[in-house]
């Protein structure tokens, strides 16, 4: 269990702190997630930082690491939907594309091959985690001063805007899933055979 791997664990550790937190109805406790998913998501930067660094990449973390990020980043969107902040069809999506690339991930790992994830879905889960990160500054600034919270582009526009950017990472996410599914069709007839 090197360093990176370790990271990877404690990202998935940190996801349910984040949605206790999140889910507390207090200024303080949002806060808390904020930070909490902040310190979850430099843990994604600097573990792939250190595996590329050292050259300790194992198949452990190349699997559990884009796991960990489905985890702390679905956890995130569910918490929203819960909160009324986003659609939950968008979500719904999200969801199931994770869930199909991480039973694809599964299925061909029992023929041997390691899918890693591909540059397009890098950047899709920066995309996730930059918009989880934007929601919550935004939501948290307005749980704080009462002017943003009463100004009335707050019941129209910002609603909106987090759903704007949650259908861009939705779609981003199902062009990665669909990248996968044909760059490892092969695999899977394999193991459906």
């Amino acid at each position: 269990m090197n360093l990176p791997n370790k990271l990877t664990v404690t990202r998935i550790i940190l996801s349910p702190f984040f949605l206790i937190f999140f889910l507390i109805p207090r200024s303080w406790s949002h806060y808390i997630a904020l930070l909490i998913f902040l310190g979850a998501s430099f843990t994604d930067l600097y573990d792939g930082y250190l595996a590329r660094k050292t050259g300790v990449t194992t198949n452990f973390g190349k699997f559990m690491d884009p796991l960990a990020d489905k985890l702390l980043t679905s956890t995130a969107f569910v918490a929203f939907v819960a909160a009324g902040y986003i659609k939950t069809w968008m979500v719904s999506v999200i969801i199931l594309r994770e869930f199909l690339i991480t039973g694809l991930r599964s299925l061909v790992a029992y023929k041997g091959v390691v899918i890693t994830p591909s540059p397009l879905a890098k950047w899709k889960t920066g995309g996730q985690m930059t918009v989880v990160i934007i929601i919550l500054l935004f939501t948290n600034l307005k749980d704080t001063f009462a002017s943003i919270s009463n100004h009335p582009w707050n019941q129209t526009l910002v609603p909106r805007v987090y759903n704007g950017m949650v259908f861009v990472v939705m779609i981003l996410t199902v062009i990665t899933g669909i990248d996968y599914l044909i760059k490892y069709a092969s695999s899977l007839k394999g193991v459906l055979r």
